[in-house]
């Protein structure tokens, strides 16, 4: 079995190393592996058939309809809005404006299943405009890489609806699950930059001009149509009113009216990102085809079972499990990008967290979270990219201002090991 094993990793380094996409690798290796080690098993019938159970999927219709609203949602102004409706109510708390960052991506996560998309639209007016301020260039791209990654952990995300659908969980509990984690690591964030910003009084701004009441909740209308957004798209799903599917369909039409109503969106521009968004689910669909074709390779020749004998027999507690599968993945996300690191290695870990008494939607919210440090991890990481296009600045400064945020997100995740209960509080309420 040990030849099988060093195949697979090689066949996977090979391709790769190649520059091969990532979904035909995985259908080349689930090949090759079958041709070496059972010849006589259908390579053709089989890509077929899991090819057309992998894609036709009910819970996967929502995908595309999500990634559609996120496109349209980049053409309007809904970054503006986001500053001026929140900068009113944080100019006297300590870190001062460097909240409007991880409230902003907080709030624009819930109708944005990207953490890409979440990071470039807040961004883009956020940034400049802090630093403009006089707040610390580090604390400002450190909030924005370490926020912009939520757009993967609160709902809706386009990674939990890969995951239900490959590991074959409710993709609305998986929603339900990411809502505490999500509002607990943004949280986490702003105490960091309060904590750091009343350390450290320079790396803030001057304080802003008071502003009544009235003036606050003025700003508020400004919040308005994403709010109502976010109401018809988590509320219209956790109020059981609408699948994530017709949940997704809501957002869509909800967007193109924002759109609409703020002139920032035309025919040219919604066919622009509808071709953009067709090309993205056209590679998460290959990607999707290959991962179930290799996993379903794997299982025929035993692979994952072996795997976690071997594992089990090292002796481990479950903690440490999960430590050294924290450690994998951060590695993994040096090299690798999200979509590609669960993929590629759901069919062997899930096997091994289900056996230490793990729950699979528990390792869901797991992986996410590894997913957002695989977005922040240079020298893949998409989210630094992201920053560097909007500041100007060196990755390298980019990866230092990022650290602090990182290493949040990692003991964030040994806290969800040792109180598992964080992730599955909200699930067990509402559908269990």
């Amino acid at each position: 079995m040990s030849k099988v094993v060093f195949s697979l990793f090689g066949l996977l380094a090979l391709f790769l190393a190649g520059g091969i996409w990532i979904g035909l690798g995985l259908v080349g290796t689930g090949g090759l592996l079958i041709e070496m080690f059972r010849p006589n098993m259908p390579v053709l019938k089989l890509i077929a058939q899991q090819s057309w159970n992998t894609l036709s999927s009910a819970e996967l219709l929502a995908l595309p309809l999500f990634i559609l609203m996120a496109e349209i949602l980049f053409c309007t102004r809904i970054s503006e809005a986001l500053m001026s409706g929140l900068a009113p109510w944080l100019g006297r708390v300590p870190g001062r404006l460097g909240h409007v960052t991880v409230l902003g991506c907080t709030i624009f996560a819930s109708v944005c299943g990207s953490s890409a998309a979440t990071t470039a639209t807040v961004g883009r007016i956020t940034a400049k405009e802090l630093i403009s301020k006089g707040y610390d260039r580090r604390l400002v791209e450190g909030s924005l890489a370490g926020a912009g990654t939520l757009g993967f952990l609160i709902p809706p995300s386009t990674i939990m609806i890969i995951y239900g659908v490959m590991a074959q969980q409710s993709v609305l509990q998986l929603f339900a699950a990411g809502v505490v984690p999500g509002l607990l690591l943004a949280l986490s964030y702003m105490g960091y930059i309060a904590i750091r910003s009343a350390l450290h009084p320079e790396l803030v701004g001057a304080p802003p001009p008071r502003t009544s009441l009235r003036e606050k909740l003025v700003a508020l209308k400004d919040l308005g149509p994403l709010l109502i957004l976010i109401l018809g798209v988590i509320g219209s799903m956790y109020g059981g009113l609408a699948t994530p599917t017709e949940a997704a369909a809501v957002g869509v039409t909800v967007s193109i009216l924002i759109g609409v109503g703020q002139r920032t969106l035309n025919l040219r521009i919604l066919l622009q990102a509808a071709k953009q968004a067709a090309e993205n689910c056209a590679m998460i669909g290959l990607i999707m085809i290959g991962a179930s074709f290799l996993s379903t390779t794997l299982g025929y020749l035993g692979i994952p079972r072996y795997i976690a004998q071997e594992i089990q027999g090292w002796g481990m507690s479950d903690f440490m499990l999960i430590v050294v599968l924290l450690i994998f993945y951060i590695l993994l996300g040096t090299v690798m990008e999200g979509l590609g690191i669960i993929v590629m290695t759901l069919p062997i870990t899930l096997p091994l967290v289900t056996a230490a008494g793990y729950d699979p939607i528990w390792f869901g919210i797991f992986l996410v979270i590894v997913v957002e440090l695989a977005q922040i991890t240079p020298p893949v990481g998409f989210n630094l990219t992201v920053i560097q296009r909007l500041t100007g600045d060196s990755i390298a400064q980019i990866v230092r201002a990022t650290l602090p945020f990182f290493f949040i997100t990692t003991a964030f995740v040994l806290v969800l090991a040792v109180f598992p209960g964080i992730v599955s509080f909200l699930p067990n309420l509402l559908y269990r």
